[in-house]
This record gives structure tokens, C-alpha cells and sequence, in this order.
């Protein structure tokens, strides 16, 4: 059975944490005439199964009885394939579900005879070849049990380990999988079990992703096929493969947008923001914003996102109901609207000029003639009612574009007047940067 992380809708929150599976997928490589090509099976298509009809390398859940499968593993023990997965115990497992579901799924075995060759499945007459894959596919105890009445040990050291995904928050069901990869082993054929997975094909990783193939991929598929492209040749992917340290978990994040519901990857501007709106995975965060669009960060602070050119518009407010405004836009009517209360003080981030102090002005007469405009200096404190707003100045690191930063306290968010990742000092505990455009994020500074 393949399970591996999808990019289908959530489902709706629920109270009860869903169960995460254990899961291992072994991605097979081998090189042609045209370049390295990678394996693809497609999976039958289902009515109860999320990834119906997709494209997919071998894998599927880690059986409790693949511990059983230690005993015929050669070139890997439980210790050292725990450290490369960063486990206490049980990283064999992993290993061994990757090969035991690729002989399932794919007819493909890496077994070693007793001089550590890998065993020719194509020698072997196709009517006991077949007794032996059906007798494996009924559990694990039958694969053991043949791999022992052949004289075979499974051949974990022709495994590296590749890439380490889990399921986005929300989803129908949720899976923790490690990737692996291998070269094809010589003298064996793919034969797909017919039932599980209904084709196979071979292609080059840049060929798979095209638009024009028609393939449908998941998101984890289709961007670790984007990262074997970098390579050319099986053996450059296995040596880059075998130096990796400190392999990084991947979640993506499920969310709204221009295109509807994607995966959002960790990569990806959106990703911290998503995580603090949407920790459940409802789907409703964007990955995308547009002029005017309304966000409540948290119960403090409301984003107006600005048109092109002009910084966002941040209300930032605490448990008195009256709001100060940073960086207000002229002629915003969403802005207007969004103010989550009364708008006591109007803020800026840019040098005070004459200029600058006569659009602020001529803004607070207009729109919020009960409002104060203040130019605070460095070091100063506002309190808000229930928030406290303290006025530092940005570091040389910052592009100049901003007079002066505000640092909310009490949620340790930063709003920089700048769209750069500004100088933050241990001292001002700055958790968040809401910056002028874009996403908030996570900054590393404690």
C-alpha cells in the first residue's frame, strides 16, 4: 500500500487529533541513453483513497512486523540506520518497509545472495517468481520466511536516505514519510501487482512535472521530482544523497488563494503565517495577498494589505478597544472599513518631513479626526489599553527606508516600515517581523 503526503482539501477541524502513520516510499533511478530517469507507478483509481489515480514512487505504511524483517538485513543494523533518520530506535523499519513494499507494489527486490550479489529475479522462472511475490504479499512473516528458504538478506546498504515529508495539518489522514533512494538493480524488470498499481513508466524528472504529460502528482512527488533534476546521472544523485546531514523535516501547509487550495511549502514566503493563523489545517489562510485584503493576525493586530508600492496598513490595539494605526494608506476605503475599533493615534514608520506630516494630517482630518498623529522618538513607550508599543530605531542592516520601528510587546512582533528581514537584537525579544509587504515571519533571534 502506498501512503504518502497529499495536497487534497482538508477536512473539517476536529477536536480529536488525527493519528499519524509511520510510512516509507523508495524512489528508483536508473540511467539512459537520454539521462537519469526515475520510476512512476499509478495507482489504481479508488472512490475512498486520496491519492486515486496518481502517480507515485513505491511505498506504503511501516508494518509493526517489518522489525521482524532485521534478521535478514545485511549492510545496515537497527543503530546506524536510527542515527541517519534521527530516531532513538526502530530507523530500520523505515528500510525495510521501502523494500518490502517496492517488491509488493513494483516486483523490484534489493536481496543479496550469499556473495552479496544482488539476487537476478529475471533468472527465475516467471511462474515461482510470481508464487514468491504473492506469498510476500500476504505479510511480512511470508517475506521472511522466502528471503530465509533462498538464502537472501535484504540489501539495506544499496538504500540512501533522501528526504523526510509529513502530511499538511487538516488532512483526511496524515502520514510521517521517509524518502530513500536506489539504483535500479541489474536483471530485474518492473511488473506491477495489477491491483494497487496499474502502470509503470519510466521518465526523466523534468519530463514527469510538464504541464503536457498530463501526470497527476502530488505535491511531495512533484517537488522531490523538481529536486532530482538537478541531477545527471544516477550515481550523483546516490553521492549527493549519502553526504546530506540533518535531513529537515518538510510539512506543507494547506491554504487559500488565486488558484484555490494548494500546498504552501516551507520554502515559501507564506509558510510561517500560515502556521500561526491556521495550525489545524481549516485551509483558510492565503498564500497570496491582493490590495485591500482584510487579515486578523491575532486578537491585537489587523493587516490592510497595501497596493503596489505602498506598505501595508497595520491596526494594532489591545483590550480598550481603541486602535493605533501604523503606516496609514491614503484613499484606502478597505482600510476604513477594517478598523477593528476606534482609531485613537495615527503612527509612521518613514522620516517625519513636511511632507510626510501633511499626508498624515490631511489623512487623520478626513478620516479619523478623533485621532491623535504622533511622531514618537526612539525609546519611547505607547501604551494602547492592553498593548504597549515600544519606538526603536532600525539597525544599520536595514535598507533606510524606515525612521523608526514599532515593537509590539506583548506578542514580540516587530512592524519594520521595510520589507527586509531588519537588524533584531537579542534584547528587544523580537518573535515576528511584520514587515511593509508581504508575509509576517519568524525571526531566530530569542
Amino acid at each position: 500500500m502506498n501512503a504518502k503526503p497529499s495536497a487534497a482539501t482538508p477536512a473539517p477541524p476536529s477536536s480529536v487529533p488525527r493519528p499519524i502513520r509511520t510510512a516509507a516510499s523508495l524512489i528508483l533511478l536508473r540511467d539512459s541513453a537520454h539521462g537519469m530517469e526515475v520510476l512512476l507507478l499509478r495507482r489504481a483509481e479508488k472512490a475512498d483513497d486520496q491519492n486515486s489515480g496518481a502517480s507515485v514512487f513505491p511505498g506504503g505504511v511501516v508494518d509493526t512486523h517489518d522489525r521482524s524483517l532485521h534478521l535478514m538485513c545485511k549492510g545496515l543494523d537497527d543503530a546506524a540506520a536510527s542515527t541517519r533518520l534521527g530516531l532513538p530506535d526502530g530507523g530500520l523499519d523505515y528500510y525495510a518497509a521501502a523494500v518490502r513494499e517496492c517488491f509488493e507494489e513494483a516486483g523490484i527486490l534489493f536481496a543479496g545472495d550469499s556473495e552479496d550479489r544482488l539476487v537476478e529475479l529475471d533468472q527465475l522462472p516467471a511462474g515461482r517468481l510470481e508464487a514468491m511475490r504473492h506469498a510476500a504479499q500476504q505479510g511480512t512473516d511470508a517475506l521472511l520466511a522466502m528471503c530465509d528458504a533462498q538464502g537472501w538478506r535484504l540489501a539495506m546498504d544499496r538504500l540512501a536516505y533522501f528526504s523526510h515529508w509529513l502530511t499538511p495539518p487538516g488532512m483526511p489522514r496524515r502520514f510521517d514519510t521517509r524518502f530513500f533512494i536506489a539504483a535500479m538493480p541489474p536483471a530485474q524488470n518492473v511488473k506491477p501487482d495489477g491491483r494497487e498499481i496499474v502502470e509503470h513508466m519510466w521518465l526523466k524528472p523534468a519530463e514527469a512535472v510538464e504541464t503536457r504529460r498530463g501526470l497527476k502528482l502530488m505535491n511531495v512527488t512533484r517537488r522531490t521530482l523538481e529536486q532530482l533534476a538537478r541531477f545527471d546521472s544516477a550515481d550523483h544523485c546516490m553521492a549527493h544523497a549519502r553526504a546530506l546531514t540533518g535531513i529537515p523535516l518538510n510539512m506543507p501547509r494547506v491554504a487559500d488563494g488565486p488558484a484555490g487550495r494548494r500546498a504552501v511549502n516551507i520554502e515559501e514566503a507564506a509558510y510561517e503565517e500560515i502556521g500561526r493563523l491556521d495550525p489545524d489545517g481549516r485551509g483558510d489562510a492565503r498564500y497570496a495577498l491582493k490590495a485591500g485584503l482584510v487579515t486578523q493576525l491575532s486578537a491585537r493586530i489587523h493587516r490592510v494589505a497595501g497596493e503596489a508600492g505602498s506598505p501595508h496598513s497595520y491596526f494594532v490595539g489591545g483590550e480598550s478597544g481603541q486602535w493605533a494605526l501604523i503606516d496609514p494608506a491614503p484613499r484606502c476605503s478597505a482600510q476604513g472599513q477594517a478598523a477593528p475599533g476606534s482609531v485613537r493615534w495615527l503612527l509612521s514608520t518613514a522620516a517625519r518631513t513636511q511632507e510626510s506630516a501633511a499626508s498624515l494630517d490631511e489623512l487623520r482630518s478626513a478620516s479619523w479626526p478623533n485621532a491623535a498623529v504622533l511622531w514618537p522618538e526612539h525609546g519611547q513607550t505607547l501604551d494602547l489599553g492592553g498593548a504597549t508599543l515600544r519606538v526603536l530605531q532600525p539597525g544599520p542592516a536595514d535598507d533606510g527606508a524606515a525612521a523608526r520601528q514599532f515593537l509590539l510587546a506583548e506578542e514580540r512582533t516587530l512592524f519594520t516600515g521595510t520589507a527586509v528581514m531588519p537588524a533584531v537584537h537579542a534584547n528587544d525579544k523580537v518573535e515576528w517581523i511584520a514587515p511593509a509587504s508581504g508575509f509576517i515571519f519568524r525571526t531566530s533571534a530569542d
